[in-house]
């Protein structure tokens, strides 16, 4: 039984793997000037825009910190969630990078909204504070929540307003893109997005990710920003083949289809269970659940998952593209055996599932 811990778990689906393996041909040019990165960049732009530069990097905190210089000095200031990625998990390294502050605001989903941004939209031109330069989003967030287009819209809208720039942390975006229906130009460059992680690590690739950057006066310094930032990969090719793989036949939305359905699967399961509440919406392949400790406790005896918010008996369960029913099913037996047990099994008739 796979576990439910991450999708940063999963393996690598065996089309990229095949990819690899075709791009381990030989000897090629090295830092990006060889076929297989000439054609993963055609392959990005299509999917984005035209325009767009391309960046491929080795890791999600990479792509981030590659972003958000490109969008702020020192002396600015980047408004997040409370929860985002850049400020819970990456050991500060974009303020180490950028020099720019942090300003975390607290949402009930980990959404952020005009109303909550424009408290922060304070002190332009005055020397003696921080200059608001950019707006980091995730999508989907690290709630498992989506932002709509018109979401993302409005609050790109408001950003420009200011002077500002959005930027969007993608790692799941195609389970957002999944969930609502829209290609990856409909959801970034339509809504007004200045730059976005292209995610796949958490959908069937290996390793790598890519910066889009479509903002026009961002573009001249990106690859320079790429290199100081110790992004740029020599062997470029074993990242950047496996972006037109992942794009072929639409791999990466059949990839974030699948994982949403099973995380849809699992959620199911979970109303059998006397106390379990749904803390978030499930929209996209993100189960955030309060279960009783005593079978939170035990279930990881025998699948492990994380704990979200301890205190509160708060877990995450996470699907991903090589999940299979088989699975879930399995995990569900356990569940419902170990429920029955502590006498938390609402449906008696699930108890031999």
């Amino acid at each position: 039984m796979r576990s439910f811990a991450s999708d940063n778990n999963s393996g690598v689906h065996q089309q990229i793997m095949d990819a690899l393996v075709a791009a381990n041909d030989g000897h090629a040019l090295g830092y990006g000037d060889d076929i297989w990165t000439q054609a993963a960049e055609v392959d990005v732009k299509s999917a984005f825009s035209e325009d767009a530069e391309v960046l491929f990097v080795f890791n999600g905190t990479g792509s981030n910190v590659v972003a958000l210089q490109l969008m702020t000095r020192s002396y600015g200031s980047i408004i997040c969630a409370e929860t985002a990625h850049i400020y819970v998990d990456e050991c500060g390294a974009p303020v180490k990078m950028c020099g720019a502050q942090i300003r975390p605001v607290a949402t009930p989903d980990g959404k952020l909204t005009p109303e909550l941004i424009r408290p922060y939209l304070v002190g332009f031109g005055d020397q003696h504070h921080s200059q608001p330069s950019a707006i980091y989003l995730s999508q989907s967030t690290e709630l498992g929540t989506i932002y709509t287009a018109d979401e993302l819209k409005a609050i790109t809208a408001l950003a420009h307003q200011y002077g500002m720039y959005v930027h969007m942390d993608g790692a799941r975006i195609a389970n957002a893109c999944a969930a609502l229906n829209l290609t990856l130009k409909q959801m970034v460059t339509d809504c007004g997005i200045d730059t976005v992680t292209f995610g796949g690590t958490k959908n069937g690739m290996m390793m790598g990710e890519c910066v889009v950057v479509l903002r026009n006066e961002l573009k001249p310094a990106a690859r320079f920003v790429r290199k100081q930032s110790a992004q740029l990969a020599s062997k470029m090719r074993y990242l950047s083949c496996q972006f037109s793989a992942y794009l072929k036949d639409d791999l990466w939305l059949k990839n974030a289809e699948h994982a949403n359905a099973m995380a849809a699967n699992l959620e199911q399961g979970f109303k059998c269970i006397e106390g379990a509440v749904l803390t978030q919406e499930l929209q996209t392949n993100q189960i955030f659940i309060k279960l009783p400790r005593t079978l939170v406790d035990v279930m990881l005896q025998h699948c492990f998952f994380y704990f979200w918010d301890e205190p509160n008996n708060e877990v995450r369960f996470v699907t991903s593209f090589d999940t299979e029913e088989n699975d879930i099913n399995e995990f569900l037996r356990l569940l419902y055996q170990e429920a029955a047990k502590l006498g938390l099994l609402i449906d008696k008739k699930r108890e031999d599932r």
